[in-house]
């Protein structure tokens, strides 16, 4: 049932130090579901102190774009940890993600996703679900590097590096480890992306090597989102990128029972955030209906991450006491199971007044009081592969061009002229697929062309791309990217083009 492992539950409440949480209570239904959760720490845990901070639309307002303001800067340097509301990010140019910019800035590299069916009190098709999906938090598309190329295309980087592969996969394996796992599936979509992901696989696989107690396998993406959606009880933890992470764990919360019931911590080496998944649903704000459980979860992840096992404890097996109650708020009220349906506060009455007893039909929660429930594999600890000879032989140039009725022909005889001496083309390709020489004629043609022009001098260096791209320019041919060509260690490092 817990996304972590049972050991001997404490008799008394042991007596915790004064310990002060920045709080943001965030946008649309934040404030409401904020000081439910907050409401039950102080009964479990009376030595909390919550220090309120600048963070959403407020912070917006007052002209600040990555919507935060100064006062949370300060905040997290000093306590290293936030429990943040939802954040509604406001539409048009501008206007930074606060969930991304937090993330990104403070290297909060791995995000962590329980997501666990409470069958019967809250439906669900798949009654065992207990998923934990373990999703890298700061590299990807979310890098947030993009660009308009031409009048019809946009492109958005990819990034993806060894580093951070290897400090979210070995969370994953440490994960895993400490709180009794038995299986990790790493997902990709490296039959496609044979690079990025391709390398994501490959640190998986050589790291899955040093935990020889726990069962690993790797599944292609689309067929891996389909099982988590049809048979999540083939899954134990999955670790897999940032853009697939996100909608991966998005699909097993909604398959477990509710997003709105899903968790999450956000874990670096220096600094952590804890926060619902959900979003700020500001169309029921200010009702008293929204259901906190989200938050209140993600918030025992912050005392579990805190060395406070007790109150951790204490507040989740009230949690599942209430649901065993059939004290249901809205979202998940169904007459045949529910008794009362509740509003926000009333439903943080009512795990207030269950605090201190158990559940009885679903499995009691413990955790642990020695060893971290989160644990951080310090950046200074990844391996650092030895240096590999690094060679140009060659460059991708990018075009926006749409003359002569898009006809690669033509565009192919232009840049042949311009090619020497240095390079020669070797082939011209639209939005991946290859279309001169010999391309065919039923294929869609954009105002985008990659030229691929291999070195003909192996002596020639970055200067001789430079006399290209003037070459280029004084033909009349618009140049709006280039990706230099490289070997390393012999072994090609760049995609191979369809057709080529």
């Amino acid at each position: 049932m817990s996304a972590l492992p049972a050991v001997v539950a404490d008799t008394a409440p042991a007596r915790l130090p004064a310990r002060t949480i920045p709080v943001a209570a965030g946008d649309g239904i934040g404030p409401e579901i904020m000081d439910a959760t907050l409401s039950i720490l102080a009964a479990a845990d009376p030595a909390l102190r919550f220090h309120h901070i600048t963070v959403g639309l407020k912070a917006y307002e007052s002209g600040l774009p990555a919507g935060i303001g100064d006062d949370a800067w300060t905040a997290l340097d000093e306590h290293g940890l936030i429990l943040k509301g939802p954040v509604l990010t406001p539409t048009g140019e501008g206007y930074k993600s606060v969930n991304v910019t937090l993330r990104k800035t403070l290297g909060l590299y791995a995000n962590l996703r329980p997501c666990v069916a409470y069958h019967p009190y809250v439906h669900t098709r798949h009654r065992s679900m207990d998923v934990v999906v373990i999703r890298e938090n700061e590299e990807d598309t979310y890098a947030g590097i993009e660009h308009r190329q031409s009048e019809e295309v946009y492109q958005c980087l990819k990034l993806i590096t060894r580093p951070g592969c290897e400090r979210i996969v070995r969370y994953a394996f440490e994960y895993a480890r400490a709180h009794g796992r038995r299986k990790i599936t790493c997902m990709t979509k490296s039959n496609i992306m044979k690079l990025t992901d391709g390398l994501f696989q490959r640190v998986f696989e050589e790291i899955a090597r040093e935990y020889e107690d726990i069962e690993s396998d790797h599944m292609i993406i689309d067929i891996g989102a389909a099982r988590m959606a049809t048979r999540p009880t083939d899954f134990d933890v999955v670790v897999t990128a940032n853009l697939y992470g996100d909608i991966l764990s998005d699909i097993a919360a909604e398959v477990a029972g509710s997003i709105g019931l899903a968790g999450s911590a956000n874990i670096g080496e220096h600094c952590a955030m804890f926060e619902a998944v959900h979003g700020s649903a500001p169309d029921i704000a200010g009702r008293d209906i929204a259901n906190p459980t989200g938050l209140l979860l993600s918030a025992v992840m912050m005392l579990v991450h805190m060395g406070r096992s007790q109150p951790a404890a204490s507040i989740h097996n009230a949690l599942l006491r209430t649901l065993e109650d059939g004290l249901h708020t809205a979202d998940i009220y169904r007459s045949s199971v529910s008794r009362h349906k509740l509003g926000t506060r009333d439903f943080a009455a009512a795990v207030i007044d269950r605090l201190g007893t158990t559940p009885q039909i679903m499995a009691p929660v413990y955790y642990p009081e020695s060893a971290p429930a989160l644990p951080v594999r310090p950046l200074a600890s990844i391996t650092r592969p030895r240096p590999a000879e690094k060679r140009l032989v060659g460059v991708d140039v990018f075009l926006n061009w749409d003359e002569s009725g898009r006809n690669p022909a033509v565009l192919g005889q232009r840049l042949e002229a311009v090619a020497g001496p240095d390079f020669r083309l070797s082939l011209i390709t639209n939005r991946g697929v290859k279309v001169y020489p010999a391309g065919n004629r039923h294929t869609l043609c954009t105002d985008h062309w990659r030229c691929r022009f291999p070195m003909t001098d192996a002596d020639a260096g970055p200067g001789a791309i430079a006399a290209l791209l003037v070459r280029l320019a004084e033909a009349g041919l618009d140049a709006v990217k280039t990706e230099n060509l490289y070997e390393f260690n012999g072994v090609r490092a760049y995609s191979q083009a369809q057709g080529e």
